[in-house]
């Protein structure tokens, strides 16, 4: 007989990888809907599922005509994704690499965000571009960037990117009820990081942040793969004795002004933290909407934490000094409620 609850064995609680949720997430919209697609290079079961395999087993599960493997042209994805969804289907766009998004900008910008514009409202293109990022395995300049701010910059996109595998089953479920363009930004770094399953059906709305800690001293906004390293500061933070308020925004394009003002306003000071570089980047853009709005009640001006202004390094000692670490956020916090 176990006498101490300590004693009594514990059930593993069951985690999945970012690439999981994502999976898990595709084919329970496609499960739920026969008008989801899903298309990119090498997307289908016999070219493995993608480079990373995040669309595994979709294609033997649905068949080739919903899970299509395509030639190697972003321009080509991109029109045959919007040609699809002003038929009614609903395209689930595979560009590879964040930094190949280049080759279609013609069909991202000027067609999939302005169709709804330009047809006075009668046209909508509910398609999602999915595309992968992030510096840390030496792939270099051409593959590794940060483009989010491009986007961003695109009335007619929404922009979105999970830092956790629940928000990531979340918010791709939402960007694929959604009837405007959305892009999905996953981070390569992180697919194979382990989280809590998702619950089936599970929604995270676009344009909503979360309060994932509660702080009084400062607040510390991010999102992505960095949210994490903000999160590892925080022992550090602590330890100095600073109290961070933590926003990861999740959506990017349209962000939640109301919860990073409402935080601002409670601690008088805003560090902006993300992988892009700092310059006009998405850290600019809310630390002009903080200073205006909290004018003359912020304690000290709104800071930004980025990359340098150059592409990523493929040196692996220059591509660690590159994006922003746990050890950087917590020195630059510190140093803002010192006001140093």
């Amino acid at each position: 007989m176990i006498k101490d609850e300590a004693e009594r064995p514990q059930q593993a609680v069951k985690q999945v990888s970012m690439i999981q949720a994502i999976n898990q997430a595709l084919a329970d919209a496609m499960e739920d809907d026969e008008k989801v697609l899903v298309l990119g290079e090498d997307v289908a079961d016999p070219e493995a599922g993608g480079v990373a395999g995040v669309t595994k087993g979709l294609s033997t599960r649905f068949g080739e005509e919903r899970v299509k493997s395509t030639p190697i042209s972003e321009q080509a994805i991109m029109g045959a994704a919007i040609g699809a969804s002003l038929l009614g289907w609903k395209p689930v766009a595979e560009i590879m690499l964040m930094n190949f998004t280049a080759v279609a900008m013609d069909m991202i910008v000027n067609h999939a965000a302005k169709l709804r514009f330009m047809s006075g409202g009668q046209t909508s293109v509910p398609i999602v571009i999915r595309t992968m990022t992030g510096s840390g395995f030496s792939t270099g300049g051409q593959h590794s960037d940060y483009y989010e701010a491009w986007f961003a910059h695109v009335a007619g996109m929404k922009v979105i990117a999970a830092s956790n595998t629940i928000d990531a089953y979340g918010l791709l479920r939402s960007a694929i009820d959604d009837p405007d363009p959305v892009m999905f930004i996953e981070n390569l770094p992180t697919y194979w990081a382990m989280g809590p399953v998702p619950d089936k059906g599970h929604r995270v709305s676009i344009g909503k942040a979360k309060v994932v800690r509660a702080g009084t001293d400062l607040t510390i906004v991010s999102y992505a793969r960095v949210f994490n390293e903000v999160l590892a500061a925080l022992p550090a933070l602590n330890e100095a004795g600073v109290s961070a308020e933590v926003i990861d925004l999740r959506s990017i394009s349209p962000w939640d002004q109301a919860t990073v003002l409402a935080s601002v306003s409670k601690t008088g000071r805003c560090l902006i933290v993300h992988e892009a570089v700092t310059q006009f980047g998405v850290g600019a853009e809310i630390a002009a909407v903080v200073q205006k709005e909290l004018f003359g009640r912020l304690k000290s001006p709104v800071e930004r934490m980025g990359a340098p202004f150059a592409p990523v390094p493929f040196s692996k000692p220059l591509e660690t000094a590159y994006a922003p670490t746990a050890k950087r956020i917590a020195q630059q916090a510190i140093s803002m409620k010192q006001g140093t």
